[in-house]
């Protein structure tokens, strides 16, 4: 690959709400796979348009192999991301990513999230309640999208809830894209604490991810891995979108009164949430195992492949007036979960999750706005997520 440095320049800043870079935004317009070099300084090719990004996901001459992972180009270097490259064989990382989807996906099954649905209904209004308790003016991340989304997933996984500030913290350090020292440190930290409580588990299994996985007789450590990957997957981008869905729907009283109006609209409109409302990091970072002719050029076997999810659901060629946040947009194909072999598991809960939230927050608090332009909104800077600092609301 060419190790030329005038290649466009990718950065992990939050970009503005509700649209993507213009920046890359110029690059979609120019081909539908683009050289780039990543945050980490590494070459890569990005993928910009939904029937390309589409395509690659059924791909199967891209996943997580590498021959040499201390070596690959990576996107960004946190510890979550390097953990996720291996060296396995590719036709076995294939097989390894089917075991791992088989052993998670009964504990996002219909079944499982209609006897969880209660506990989220009221983990919402606990969160609201608190929020009318303290008073206008609150902040909407720190006392409600966080610990909502957080105690959400903690009650899926299995992690008893005087462990959970423990985690957060953790998880915080393990993400941070500044000092790799402490990062790796909280990876240590945080699959350490993982395993000690796959240990107590198994004298006391419950319904949740971490007992299923016992009960499968899979081992620690990749149980460890398992419940880690669960809640870097299924936490950010739930309270990002949490923050900015209450954002923009608060800003649109007319679209937010419809979707308020039947549960059916209100999933319609969630949908649109999930394709305009950038939260965090959209790159899905692959390799390809082997050499993949598409849009054009030639990604050779062993580069670094970045399949954008939010340029996708910006695409004026899947989507009319992308720009126009839609409410009663339908169909609506975003790519926010991804698709095919590489469809989030976990999509199903999300669902759950931020219906219930908007329902809960609007019910209760009609006349919930946020307090300041979004232009003045502060984001987590060296943080992998780039979600919001704080959501300052007043009702």
């Amino acid at each position: 690959m060419s190790q030329s440095l005038d290649l466009p320049q990718l950065g992990t800043e939050p970009s503005a709400m509700l649209r993507p870079p213009q920046e890359l935004r110029d690059l979609q317009a120019t081909a539908p796979v683009c050289r780039v070099r990543t945050p980490a300084g590494d070459p890569a090719w990005l993928v910009t348009r939904h029937h390309t990004v589409k395509q690659l996901l059924k791909d199967e001459r891209l996943n997580r192999s590498h021959p040499d992972p201390a070596n690959a180009p990576r996107y960004v270097d946190t510890p979550f991301f390097n953990l996720l490259i291996t060296d396995t064989d590719p036709e076995r990382a294939h097989q390894l990513h089917r075991e791992m989807r088989a052993l998670l996906t009964p504990s996002f099954s219909a079944r499982r999230l209609s006897r969880l649905r209660p506990t989220i209904e009221a983990l919402a209004e606990e969160m609201v309640q608190g929020l009318i308790a303290k008073g206008p003016p609150a902040d909407l991340h720190g006392d409600f999208s966080q610990p909502f989304a957080l105690n959400a997933l903690y009650e899926l996984i299995g992690v008893p809830a005087a462990d959970r500030l423990k985690i957060v913290e953790l998880m915080g350090r393990m993400s941070g894209l500044n000092d790799p020292a402490s990062a790796e440190q909280g990876a240590n930290e945080l699959f350490a604490y993982l395993a000690e409580l796959v240990g107590r588990k198994r004298g006391a299994l419950g319904e949740d991810v971490i007992s299923r996985l016992i009960e499968a007789e899979v081992d620690d450590e990749r149980i460890g891995t398992l419940a880690a990957g669960v809640l870097f997957a299924g936490l950010d981008s739930v309270i990002g979108h949490i923050d900015v869905g209450v954002l923009v729907l608060s800003n649109n009283p007319d679209k937010l009164a419809e979707a308020m109006s039947d549960p059916g609209k209100m999933a319609i409109a969630v949908e649109e949430v999930l394709r305009a409302a950038k939260a965090g990091s959209s790159m899905l970072p692959r390799y390809a195992t082997d050499d993949v002719e598409v849009g054009g050029v030639t990604m050779r076997a062993g580069d670094l492949v970045l399949l954008d999810f939010t340029l996708s659901n910006f695409d004026e060629e899947a989507f009319d007036r992308p720009e126009e946040f839609d409410t009663t947009r339908a169909p609506n194909p975003h790519l926010t979960f991804g698709h095919g072999i590489w469809h989030c598991i976990g999509a199903p809960l999300a669902r759950v999750e931020l219906q219930t939230a908007f329902t809960t927050l609007f019910r209760r608090l009609p006349d919930l706005q946020v307090g300041v332009p979004a232009d003045e909104l502060r984001h987590e800077s060296g943080q992998l997520s780039a979600g919001l600092l704080e959501l300052p609301v007043t009702w």
